[in-house]
């Protein structure tokens, strides 16, 4: 059996498979992000991770599964990213993590990028890690290592620091050792590289004690929760996408070649040869969460959510909105942006509001998809996996959106599917990784696209774009307003 963590933005799950891919149980417990208001300062407490991990473990009732012949032969953990932890000399994280979606590092990116001479966003690990540098001098001085997210996990599991690096291509995108030097940072400071499947190290006593883990179990290297997500859902052949839907959304396309164009991530594949050409949106899930709970409904499922709005018509009633509540990366790129509906009357309501949100989720990912298309890319269909696959209208809204057949696969946490490819492989069970995810990636439902509603989406995804370009300046400079302090 395989047991599977991954640490969402805003969920941590667990899962243990057995070797044929069946998920035989799963758990997950709630994690938040902590409270700011700097709108790009988006931060977590890593203790919070551990806590979850035990409650998801109790849940799985790891004793219990070995007592009935599931023996535990490999933890493989996955997590949110870019994502950064510094960590003390006793593996105790020294400061809040620096989440994937905080862009504080602005001036840092600009600094690394006249460095190295590529481009580098705010949210890469290397801006974060510059930026304690610079900022809190006194946590920098303390830190013996600077770990990802995952592997602030394995650190708690086995007590070794190391760096998940999906392929050597990566490297560029997370550090090096003469960039870090020409900084003025200490490499020590940076664990090694591990590749996906090899061993980090086995699990130790106090792992055992809190988790119900047998102590002496391997630990292998999972890596990012987006590459896990690649082999989750079998993205692993030339024109095969996924659409990462969670708090955020990740629309990934497995190539044959890389493309040059700064709306669009063109990272290394997790399988050597093919690109992953990649498009970050910010926030997809968050953003229906957060209107869920400013529209006093934050106690309301989501299956009776959607309920409450499969009245209202495509469109929402010529109402948009613009998803960028926490700035937006692909296509635009732009840390500044900012949430907002267009087209508010008198005669929308909740439902129409809830409706749109939910309906920019599709303009952002055709967004990414068109972007990829003016490049010579070809996206068929687009496999959908996360929390939002679990919703029949919003697959069918997906797909009415982009045009595209939307397939959901069996196991529809992609990343625990993933971290599951990785410890069969890592086992011996198959000869590679895509291998692995052939076998073990069911499709289960499909959603096809209505032609009827074609020309209305047409008209307005071109309104929806029409209406960043309008406001850009205007996001921009609201974001130069200083933010009143509380007295």
């Amino acid at each position: 059996m395989i047991l599977a963590f991954d640490i969402g933005t805003s969920v941590l799950k667990g899962g243990i498979f057995d070797t044929s891919g069946v998920l035989h149980s799963r758990a997950e417990v709630p994690v938040h992000l902590s409270d700011r208001d700097d709108p790009l300062m988006h931060e977590a407490d890593a203790n919070n991770w551990i806590s979850a991990l035990s409650l998801v473990a109790a849940q799985l009732e790891l004793p219990r599964a070995s007592r009935l012949g599931r023996r535990i032969e490999a933890v493989v953990v996955s997590g949110n990213g870019p994502t950064l932890v510094p960590v003390g000399a006793g593996g105790e994280p020294l400061d809040f993590a620096m989440t994937w979606m905080d862009r504080r590092g602005v001036e840092e990116a600009r600094m690394i990028a006249e460095v190295t001479g590529r481009y580098v966003d705010p949210t890469f690990y290397l801006p974060k890690a510059l930026w304690i540098y610079r900022h809190k001098p006194e946590v920098y001085r303390r830190t013996s290592h600077f770990c990802t997210c995952p592997e602030f996990v394995d650190l708690f599991l086995t007590g070794k620091a190391c760096t998940v690096l999906p392929s050597q291509q990566f490297t560029p995108y997370i550090w090096t050792s003469e960039t870090i030097e020409k900084l003025g940072m200490d490499p020590d400071k940076f664990p090694p590289f591990l590749r996906p499947g090899e061993p980090v190290g086995e699990v130790h006593q106090e792992a055992e004690e809190l988790l119900g883990i047998p102590a002496g179990t391997p630990v292998f290297a999972g890596g990012p929760d987006f590459v896990m997500t690649l082999l989750g859902t079998a993205t692993v052949r030339p024109g095969r996408a996924c659409d990462r839907a969670g708090t955020s959304e990740g629309i990934n396309l497995c190539a044959e070649r890389a493309v040059e164009d700064k709306r669009l991530l063109c990272l290394p594949h997790i399988i050597e040869g093919y690109t992953n050409i990649s498009g970050i949106i910010s926030t997809s899930g968050k953003a229906l969460s957060w209107f869920k709970s400013i529209s006093g409904r934050g106690e309301l499922d989501y299956e009776s959510l959607f309920e409450d709005i499969c009245q209202v018509p495509p469109g929402s009633r010529s109402l948009l909105f613009l998803p960028y509540l926490a700035g937006e990366r692909a296509p635009l790129w732009d840390p500044y942006a900012r949430g907002t509906f267009i087209g508010l009357t008198a005669n929308h309501g909740r439902k129409e509001m809830t409706r749109a949100v939910v309906e920019a989720v599709g303009f952002a990912i055709r967004d990414v998809i068109e972007v990829m298309e003016e490049n010579g890319l070809e996206i068929g269909e687009l496999r959908v996996t996360g929390g939002q696959a679990k919703s029949p209208l919003w697959n069918q809204i997906k797909a009415d959106i982009t045009q595209r057949k939307i397939l959901v696969p069996d196991v529809q946490d992609s990343e625990l599917l993933g971290d599951a490819c990785i410890g069969l492989f890592a086992l011996g069970n198959y000869d590679s990784l895509a291998a692995a995810s052939d076998s073990l990636v069911r499709i289960g439902r499909s959603y096809t696209p209505a032609l009827e509603l074609r020309e209305l989406y047409d008209r307005l995804f071109e309104l929806y774009r029409a209406s960043y370009r309008g406001l850009k300046e205007v996001f921009s400079s609201l974001a130069a307003i200083p933010l009143e302090e509380e007295g």
